[in-house]
């Protein structure tokens, strides 16, 4: 055994004394670290927030975190492990499975004679660890190391493994991962036949893409007019009334794990640090995790000048077969998060403050079958032009009305990708997200309906950037509706399962979401083409069509209309949105590029289905957000 080991053993395990274990708090208060006043503030905090006291003072501000394991180490007689000097060996790191050393916290340091160091940040919770690794026959000591430290050693020595299992979580039945040509060929043999029996029959066969425009024109209205007639006859609100939160319906409140996935965002970095210190949750049980990708620079400067705050961090996902998608970054850290409740933020996000808090109660209150809360998506740029007048109109229609109303009919709530949050258990039961699907959030909807749980709207808002740029805009459109295309086809695989598992009437709401979505936008053209026949001008389906039967595509062409200018004029009717009344009427404008969107998603779907077309954020200075 070198000297060096030696003088690292020495003070390993447990000093004995004759005194008894002064609280860590005192240690701190002894050595001058926080004074008398600040520690009893601290224990008064600590009756409702479960949190260590340690990690209370640091989120308070009051004291560093090297004080607090300096205190924590003296306190347990115990030395402290310095992980990024002194790294844990390879061979010690596999006595157990990597999902082990996350679910406890803690690594294995070195060895020692008999003698395994383990790498802890919480010292009292170490007899749990040594009696789960009882059968090893190894003499167990506990060494104090921070908690960043143990995850960023587990990290490097299981980079590969975890990032597999990232891409891997969802079972495969409910994936996208096996997408590949062989898989598509029926779809494309079916439409290059339907195509050649267009070509030789023109007339019967555009009849039938007219068919199909309609119905999907009645599926989608049909589905907007259920969800807005379901909120607008209810009498409650989103969820309990708004104002001071009923946070003492829980003993002690959750910790709450907020993934933030980034990726080439140089400009938005700094912004998302402010708008998320107006938070006004107990830091002390917030973990804003900032998830980067291993091989993104542009991020990674950007984040290395800003001053994160303790209740915020950064891990770095592995390069794993060049995938780079969101919901893979999101599955890697899922494994790191410290929460109960796992929620999810975009870059350009600026939460209302108060949010977790209504998380936090919502979750106290609701059944416990009730696993996902989605809050509103608004916009803090509507004015930047008329595209995001016009985007804003539709997320308020849409979150506002729409949404909330299907999610009271206990319909599938196709979810957002922002503003989400979840019983941490639930999501790693259903195996969080699908690494490969470019719409994860659609994706997870169905599955939580599928198996068996609910989502439910929740009255808070975060504000986003509006994508007012016309090629962006195709660009994420485009990527919307290819996921929702690979998510219907996935789900649709087998669909006598999917009806088993969601019944009937959450079986026609899948059907009416994703035919009438991407049914309005492919079959577009058809729709329009139809303005000819009302023109008396010549059309070849007006050579098949009934007189009678084109009175009713009119009638239900104005009903449609009329029913998207209703909706998005009581979507704006509020006091702050009330200045884009006006524009609600040229909301038929706005929509025609998504055709372009529509095409660009099929051609990707068929060449590459897993390609995320980023949308670059930090275009628009934030107007104010409304009260």
């Amino acid at each position: 055994m070198s000297d060096q080991n030696l003088q690292l053993l020495a003070p390993a395990w447990p000093i004995p004394s004759v005194r008894p274990q002064l609280p860590l708090g005192r240690h701190l208060v002894t050595s001058g670290v926080i004074t008398q006043a600040q520690l009893i503030q601290a224990l008064q905090m600590q009756l409702r927030l479960n949190a260590p006291i340690g990690e209370i003072l640091v989120a308070e501000g009051w004291a560093e975190p090297g004080d607090v394991l300096a205190a924590l180490a003296m306190q347990n007689g115990i030395q402290v492990a310095d992980l990024a000097e002194h790294p844990p060996g390879g061979d010690l790191c596999d006595l157990m499975p990597v999902e082990f050393w996350l679910g406890h916290g803690v690594i294995p340091w070195m060895r020692l004679g008999p003698l395994v160091l383990i790498a802890t940040a919480r010292p009292d919770q170490f007899e749990e660890v040594r009696t789960a690794m009882s059968e090893t026959g190894l003499t167990l000591v506990p060494a104090l190391a921070s908690a960043d430290q143990i995850d960023r050693a587990i990290a490097r020595h299981f980079a590969d493994p975890l990032a597999r299992a990232a891409e891997t979580r969802v079972e495969a039945s409910q994936s996208c991962r096996d997408w590949h040509i062989a898989s598509r060929l029926p779809g494309i043999a079916v439409v290059l036949l339907m195509a050649s029996i267009a070509a030789l029959v023109p007339v019967w066969g555009l009849t039938a893409l007219f068919a199909a425009a309609v119905a999907t024109l009645f599926l989608f209205v049909a589905l907007r007019a259920a969800g807005a007639v379901a909120h607008l006859l209810s009498h409650s609100s989103l969820t309990a009334p708004r104002g001071q939160p009923a946070l003492d319906a829980s003993p002690r409140l959750p910790k709450v794990s907020v993934l933030v996935p980034l990726y080439k965002e140089r400009e938005i970095a700094s912004a998302l640090i402010g708008r998320l210190s107006r938070l006004t949750y107990p830091k002390a049980l917030l973990d804003v995790i900032l998830v980067l990708e291993e091989k993104d620079e542009v991020t990674r400067e950007a984040l290395a000048s800003a001053d994160l705050p303790h209740w915020m961090r950064v891990i770095e996902v592995p390069d794993h077969n060049g995938l780079t998608t969101k919901p893979r970054a999101m599955n890697y850290a899922l494994d790191f998060c410290r929460g109960e409740i796992i929620g999810v933020w975009d870059a350009e996000d600026a939460p209302m403050a108060d949010q977790i808090e209504q998380v936090a109660a919502r979750f106290a209150q609701v059944p416990e079958d009730v696993v996902c809360l989605q809050g509103i998506l608004d916009y803090y740029n509507p004015r930047s032009s008329w595209r995001a007048r016009c985007f804003t109109i539709e997320y308020c229609s849409w979150f506002r009305i729409i949404l909330p109303g299907i999610a009271r009919l206990g319909l599938v709530v196709p979810l957002g990708g922002t503003t989400l949050f979840f019983r941490r258990e639930v999501l790693e039961e259903l195996g969080g997200w699908d690494a490969h699907n470019v719409t994860e959030d659609a994706d997870l909807g169905v599955r939580l309906c599928r198996a068996g749980y609910r989502t439910e709207m929740i009255d808070t808002v975060t504000y986003e950037e509006a994508n007012f740029r016309a090629w962006p805009w195709v660009k994420q459109r485009s990527r919307w509706l290819k996921g929702f295309m690979v998510t219907y086809l996935v789900h649709m695989r087998a669909p006598l399962r999917l009806l088993r598992d969601l019944g009937l009437r959450r079986f026609l709401g899948v059907q009416a979401f994703f035919l009438g979505t991407l049914g309005q936008f492919l079959l577009a053209p058809m729709l329009w083409s139809f303005w000819l026949i009302v023109l008396g001008l010549p059309h070849p389906v007006a050579e098949v069509l009934p007189l009678q039967a084109l009175t009713v595509c009119v009638g239900l062409f104005v009903a449609a209309e009329a029913l998207n200018i209703a909706v998005g004029l009581a979507a704006v009717s509020s006091r702050q949105r009330r200045f884009l009344m006006p524009w609600v009427p040229t909301m038929m404008l706005y929509f025609p590029l998504g055709v372009l969107a529509a095409y660009k998603a099929l051609w990707e779907l068929a060449v590459k289905p897993y390609f995320w077309d980023k949308t670059q954020h930090g275009q628009a200075g934030e107007e104010q957000a409304p009260a």
